[in-house]
């Protein structure tokens, strides 16, 4: 009988497996729930981490809950920005004169060969210590005096043009150039302020309005308007209508309501009870999760400036999806604007605490979830450790019952072979009895 080493492998294998399947099967289990919670964990910090960039940018110091808006009678005189302490009301504009920087064109000047002075405000430049008008150009710039300084080619001719560093009135500089008959100054444009009536008539009357630049910052209480056409005399002026944004303001509560139910949507889905057509969440049965979502509805039900979000329409179903009530919300918000407001931004109120609390969780440096994330990674280290430990067990059991099956099959052979010598043996006296 030879011995068959395939068979002896197979069967090491087989029994040696049998030693370790039960602790196998549970290192699996083990590995498969850690996997799966973590996997479920940074699916919630994700989701989580979105709610919150969308709370955050609606509580920017830039904007608001309370949009209001300014329409105008006429297109391409005006554009506004409006805030949130804009009050309704009418206004007429005419828009008379745009600000304007200086700017002032010296020619006369031989590049490469320059002589002269050229003065601005106090500051003297002595060209001929520059090898080109590029240097001289460079020098202004460098000198800091607001303005700026380049170069204007043109059949030939070089002009070195200087023109001031922002628009209005206060920008403008003086320019006197001496010492070259040949060189000359001539001004382009001159520094101005922008010019706008508010009533009146074009020109006359109302209240002269005046800014550096085309944008005048709080013209009227919360409305910053950015002029870029004038009128001409006997045009009608520009009527400017600031009122309540129902629209906007709409918008930005629904987009506050649809983060959040986004929010839940994604609890639901990891926290499923399961059943007979549907998928057991990886953290059902979860009390950590499951706080977290009752803290952030413990919020939403919190008053905020002695207001509410049922006080404005906005109320949880019995799914805790939040829902709006149109009519109600509009009403409430014309009633009470800055009610609306102190309810949702300014600190500690609806949005900043909802910040807080769920940074508390998502927080990469010490947020409970990264934490349970972390002791999820520890456990399945030891998971992989305790893989090794039963990898070497296996091998233990392999290699011993390799030796039992190739010592049996020898043992097996050898008598074999024994029994066949005996046999050889009684078969050779046989023979020698009869003959």
């Amino acid at each position: 009988m030879a011995i068959n080493s395939d068979y002896v492998q197979q069967m090491s294998k087989q029994l040696a497996t049998y030693e370790v399947q039960s602790s196998l099967d549970r290192l699996n289990r083990n590995e498969s729930r850690y996997k799966a919670q973590r996997d479920a964990l940074n699916s919630l910090r994700t989701s989580m981490t979105t709610f919150k960039s969308a709370v955050t940018k609606l509580n920017s110091k830039t904007t608001s809950m309370l949009t209001n808006s300014a329409t105008f009678s006429q297109e391409g005189y005006a554009t506004a920005t409006v805030g949130t302490t804009a009050k309704a009301g009418t206004y007429d504009f005419f828009v008379e004169r745009l600000a304007s920087k200086q700017q002032v064109a010296v020619q006369g000047l031989v590049d490469g060969s320059l002589s002269g002075t050229l003065t601005l405000n106090t500051q003297a430049f002595d060209l001929s210590s520059y090898a080109t008008l590029d240097e001289a150009a460079t020098a202004i710039n460098g000198a800091g005096l607001g303005v700026q300084a380049t170069l204007v080619r043109s059949n030939g001719a070089v002009s070195l043009v200087v023109t001031s560093g922002e628009t209005g009135a206060a920008n403008a500089f003086s320019t006197t150039m001496t010492g070259n008959p040949a060189a000359t100054t001539t001004t382009l444009s001159t520094a101005q302020d922008a010019l706008m009536r508010l009533g009146g008539s074009h020109g006359a009357g109302g209240i002269e309005l005046t800014s550096a630049s085309n944008t005048f910052a709080n013209v009227i209480d919360g409305v910053s308007m950015t002029v870029s056409k004038t009128h001409t005399a006997g045009d009608t002026p520009l009527t400017v209508t600031v009122g309540q944004d129902k629209a906007g303001t709409k918008a930005k509560a629904q987009s506050f309501i649809d983060a959040f139910n986004a929010l839940m949507t994604s609890f639901d889905s990891l926290t499923a009870s399961g059943g007979d057509s549907a998928k057991r969440g990886a953290l059902a049965g979860d009390s950590s999760v499951r706080s977290i979502e009752s803290r952030l509805n413990g919020l939403l039900r919190t008053d905020f400036g002695g207001k509410s979000l049922i006080e404005f329409g906005i109320s949880a179903d019995r799914n805790g999806k939040l829902t709006i009530d149109a009519k109600r919300f509009d009403a409430a918000v014309a009633n009470d604007p800055a009610g609306f407001e102190e309810l949702f931004t300014g600190k500690d109120k609806l949005l900043e605490s909802i910040d807080k609390t769920v940074t508390s969780y998502t927080s990469t440096t010490n947020g409970l979830l990264k934490n349970r994330m972390d002791t999820l990674d520890m456990s399945l280290r030891r998971i992989d450790e305790q893989f090794e430990n039963l990898q070497q067990q296996y091998d233990t059991h392999y290699s011993r019952y390799l030796r039992q099956f190739t010592t049996m099959m020898q043992t097996m052979q050898s008598m074999e072979q024994t029994n066949g010598m005996f046999a050889m043996q009684n078969s050779t006296q046989a023979k020698g009895l009869f003959s």
